[in-house]
């Protein structure tokens, strides 16, 4: 039985593990949210389980590094991502890191190269800085 030659993973060439198949990719503000309503729910309960260190840690870190703050600003930016043909992983990245330039996010995203051109890519940026900007 012939060995099956691994595919090697490279997030810059959008190759990722068998497991990241049927995965989706989060924004960090959608973490933020499922991570607040499940604290919610907790602190609704009446026992007194505490939540643990590494939820507390993680809910501060998306706290921090949320940038959008409504369910309908996160619909509006997946929406516009979503019209372009990004890959699930670029779309999230995009949507979490916001780069401000067509060239930082491609230093930032290689596989955007060659796929957007910069006027194309600097709308796509303006349209998520706009979001962010105007928040529902």
């Amino acid at each position: 039985m012939a060995a099956q030659a691994e595919v090697e993973e490279d997030a810059n060439e959008l190759r990722f593990g068998k497991d990241f198949d049927n995965a989706d990719a989060l924004l960090v503000s959608e973490v933020k949210m499922l991570l607040e309503h499940r604290k919610t729910q907790q602190e609704s309960q009446d026992d007194d389980t505490e939540l643990s260190e590494v939820f507390t840690k993680t809910l501060e870190y998306c706290q921090t590094f949320s940038k959008y703050n409504s369910r309908e600003t996160i619909s509006a930016v997946r929406g516009t991502l979503q019209k372009q043909q990004l890959h699930k992983f670029e779309l999230a990245s995009l949507a979490n890191l916001a780069p401000t330039t067509a060239e930082e996010a491609k230093t930032l995203f290689p596989s955007l190269e060659g796929r957007f051109d910069d006027v194309e890519l600097t709308e796509l940026l303006d349209d998520i800085r706009t979001h962010m900007n105007y928040q529902y």
